[in-house]
């Protein structure tokens, strides 16, 4: 199956400012998931992000919280955002069954959030550059386990282009201009 931009959502998971320093590779980690809001931004795929209590984690970091508007962070104390109804009640209401991830950490928020997602009958597509771990032995476990439960693992490429769809409109010359390099 193939992503489309009218079916997905992207959900940014906790890429908080006291966190991301104890993760590994998390300047690539930050940066994958930039361009991936601003890809979404640029072909009007809604956005979520979450925060796992940010009064002890902190709030998004600043690259990414510059990009996003205040009603779409949503404030979480359960590892799955899925648990938490007010998230729930915000996918079900975007109309939307492709679920994109990325986010922090892969083998806790990212992976409890896609299994529950899946169960709940979305698509899940988890951007395997775009998350994050403490450990990189952890983030590899995690992106196993996903994939054995029928999580679709992708590249950030991949996501863009599918949602692309084709070359030679506006869009695309925009993106691969500025971003595709």
């Amino acid at each position: 199956m193939l992503l489309t931009a009218e079916d997905s959502l992207f959900l940014l998971i906790d890429v908080q400012s006291k966190l991301m320093p104890a993760i590994a590779h998390a300047a690539e980690v930050e940066q994958h998931c930039r361009w991936l809001l601003e890809v979404a931004r640029e072909l009007a795929v809604p956005v979520l992000a979450t925060e796992q209590y940010p009064h002890g984690l902190g709030v998004t970091v600043p690259s990414l919280l510059a990009l996003l508007k205040s009603e779409e962070i949503l404030e979480k104390i359960h590892f799955s955002a899925w648990r938490e109804p007010h998230i729930q009640a915000a996918i079900a209401d975007s109309g939307r069954r492709q679920m994109v991830l990325c986010g922090t950490e892969t083998h806790v928020c990212v992976l409890q959030t896609a299994l529950d997602l899946t169960a709940a009958g979305y698509q899940v597509f988890v951007v395997a550059e775009a998350c994050g771990s403490r450990r990189d032995a952890d983030k590899e476990t995690a992106l196993g386990r996903l994939q054995q439960a029928g999580v679709v693992l992708v590249s950030r490429e991949m996501v863009a282009f599918e949602w692309l769809q084709q070359a030679g409109t506006g869009q695309f010359r925009h993106i691969s201009r500025g971003w595709l390099r």
